[in-house]
């Protein structure tokens, strides 16, 4: 008689875990535009939580789950009075900043928002800070904070530039997951085994799928995914932290392993080493609160606002040319059903943009969704692929996201066709970026706090010496209502 049994040997962690355990216990971040950028990264992700606050659909989400629990040395979460621990300081806050797509963005062969990280970094460092001064040890600095952003944007980023864990139906928040739990148990404490350890959870640990970002099932949970992500690698972080032992071949492993169960036994290709390259060339939504692959063709529609509002009714057809990532997941025919599904719609945002000359996150709402205006635009788009800036968005020297628009009318005149390659929070644009990003925090952040703390706010994010050396605790105050 035959029998059978696997061999029972314990392997070394796989090389793609050890590399990013390496970088987050050992890399020495000496990029000073990285540090600069992420103080504005910083300043932009907190307005946008202030603003997501004006959302009942988003605030109903916050709190402790059971009221009134009081947590020793909880969580500052900004705009509120919440005090929570941990693991949900970190859904609350990452779902703030991430509820109105509104933070900043990534884009490659996988896409995301590399700031949805701060939600656990911020949560963390917060919750340490205050167990440290209870203990009577010093707090961490802003500083570990900003090291600990441009390690999360980079692990995130980087791991997105060739791996699309969307084309096999994950969503990209694994990445905010993976990226959160590394950093995280770093904070906590952590050295290289507790690192590696978290990782590997990570891969074992079951991803979302993509159903709620695409047609026919779009809905507010990609408001709240992230948040849920980064939570959840801040729940790991803390296993790893009390000795929870890791898997060493949980990416590798035949049959059970990540790449054989969910990435069609595919590997991970990495082009690329870790280091500060994402934080530097990350983009910013400075215009609209819109998915990043229409950005340029809202730009598009808002050239074109003054030449089209007084023709709406003789239009025959509006031609969006564009990149075959936005093809894919943004252009929808039919009804669209809520906000989540407007925002995630190429054509709705350029009709949007074509009738009001501006888009707002009001502009998702019913009100203006009900306009028959918007449906009877929508209905005259033509959407196509154009092979050249679908080449160019995955090209690492430019990582353009283009988009061009024309309008035909029914007399046989057309618009100039109007075309934008690279949005206003690409590297490319920083400089005429910048001002405008300072604009929108301040708005931003004019919703929830007086006149006075949001300039010393953003006073303090500008000052990059004086914003590292302060305690996160003490930081996370002057966000607190």
């Amino acid at each position: 008689m035959t029998t059978q049994a696997d061999l029972n040997i314990r392997p070394v962690f796989d090389r793609e875990m050890l590399e990013i355990a390496d970088y987050v216990a050992d890399f020495n971040i000496t990029s000073e535009e990285a540090f600069s950028t992420a103080g504005y990264v910083l300043l932009d992700a907190i307005g946008c939580a202030f603003l997501s606050l004006r959302f009942p659909e988003c605030t109903r989400l916050l709190g402790p789950f059971v009221p009134g629990t009081t947590v020793p040395n909880g969580v500052r979460v900004p705009g509120t009075s919440y005090c929570l621990d941990p693991v949900k300081g970190a859904f609350d806050i990452g779902t703030l900043i991430r509820w109105l797509d509104y933070n900043d963005t990534w884009l490659a062969a996988e896409w995301g928002h590399p700031s949805d990280n701060l939600g656990g970094i911020l949560a963390v460092a917060d919750f340490v800070s205050r167990r440290n001064l209870a203990a009577g040890r010093a707090p961490l600095s802003m500083r570990d904070i900003l090291e600990a952003m441009i390690k999360a944007h980079e692990i995130q980023g980087i791991m997105a530039l060739e791996n699309s864990f969307n084309r096999v139906g994950l969503d990209h928040v694994v990445l905010v997951k993976l990226a959160t739990a590394a950093v995280a148990t770093r904070l906590l404490g952590g050295g290289r085994e507790e690192i590696v350890n978290v990782i590997s959870q990570v891969w074992v640990d079951g991803q979302s799928l993509r159903t709620y970002r695409h047609a026919p099932n779009t809905g507010s949970r990609k408001s709240w995914a992230a948040g849920d992500a980064t939570s959840r690698g801040v729940r790991l972080a803390l296993m790893a932290m009390a000795g929870e032992p890791g898997y060493p071949s949980a990416l590798t492993a035949k049959g059970w392993g990540f790449y054989d169960a969910s990435f069609k036994g595919e590997r991970f290709r990495m082009p690329q080493p870790y280091g500060s390259y994402v934080m530097e060339n990350v983009l910013f939504k400075v215009a609209f609160p819109a998915e990043f692959h229409a950005q340029t063709a809202v730009e598009c529609a808002l050239r074109l606002h003054p030449h089209v509002r007084d023709r709406l009714d003789q239009v025959e057809r509006v031609e969006i040319a564009t990149q075959e990532s936005a093809v894919r997941i943004i252009s929808k025919n039919g009804p669209l059903h809520n906000p989540a599904d407007r925002d995630h719609c190429l054509q709705y945002m350029t009709a949007a943009g074509l009738i009001f000359g501006e888009l707002t996150a009001d502009h998702y709402g019913d009100t203006v969704a009900s306009d028959p205006r918007v449906d009877r635009l929508r209905a005259q788009m033509e959407v196509r692929e154009e092979p050249s800036y679908s080449r160019d968005y995955l090209d690492p020297e430019k990582r353009s996201i283009a988009n061009a628009v024309q309008v035909f009318f029914k007399d046989g005149s057309a618009t100039e066709l109007v075309e934008v390659e690279y949005p206003l929070g690409h590297r490319r644009r920083r400089s005429e970026a910048l001002p405008l990003l300072l604009q929108k925090c301040r708005d931003n952040l004019a919703t929830r706090l007086p006149t006075e703390r949001s300039a010393e706010l953003i006073e303090l994010c500008l000052d990059r010496e004086r914003l590292a050396a302060m305690a996160v605790n003490r930081f996370m105050e002057l966000l607190a209502i």
